[in-house]
């Protein structure tokens, strides 16, 4: 990859997050990568192309819900703790368009939010716990605090590149689309 030359590398290539044991640096580094390349991807993002699912494919605003109601689910089982009912609404909804007017600057800051708090999480995530049991939703499947951790980070980064391609299609598709709330 030719990088421009005022062009940051990966954060990946940034040398490690501080703060952050070294076990979950790839974690940070999935949530800040995508964190970074949402904000450039969705600069200028036109409201009314947020829920816009070219060939039927998921739209950016459902992509910008689920990844921020996915850390949310899978930190929280990381912690040892289940579900709120709150968190199982937001679960169910994230596909729908909000009936409040939604401009991308705002799924993004709740995103960007969301991402801030997991980060701050792997803050004060001992190395030790990390091979601790954990369970999944309401059939307590196994997993271990690394590996909720860890499946936050890869879901997160897949996520974000359909939420990229899904972008860049809509805005070369629909370049016309008009500024308006959801």
């Amino acid at each position: 990859m030719v990088m421009a030359v005022n062009e940051k590398p990966e954060v990946w290539l940034r040398g490690p997050v501080p703060g952050i044991t070294p076990f979950l640096q790839p974690v940070a580094h999935a949530l800040l990568q995508a964190k970074e390349e949402i904000h450039q991807a969705l600069a200028d993002f036109p409201d009314a192309a947020l829920w816009v699912r070219p060939a039927g494919v998921a739209s950016v605003g459902f992509h910008l819900q689920h990844i921020a109601g996915v850390l949310d689910r899978l930190f929280t089982y990381a912690r040892g703790e289940v579900l709120s009912d709150e968190q199982l609404v937001t679960l169910q909804s994230e596909e729908q368009s909000p009936l409040t007017p939604c401009p991308p600057d705002l799924l993004i800051s709740r995103l960007v939010s969301q991402m801030d708090a997991a980060l701050n999480q792997l803050h004060n995530t001992p190395g030790e716990r990390l091979l601790e049991p954990a369970s999944v939703g309401r059939k307590k499947l196994p997993s271990t605090v690394l590996g909720l951790l860890f499946h936050a980070a890869e879901h997160t980064q897949r996520h974000t590149g359909q939420l990229l391609v899904t972008a860049k299609i809509v805005l070369t598709a629909y370049p016309r689309v008009e500024k308006k709330d959801c």
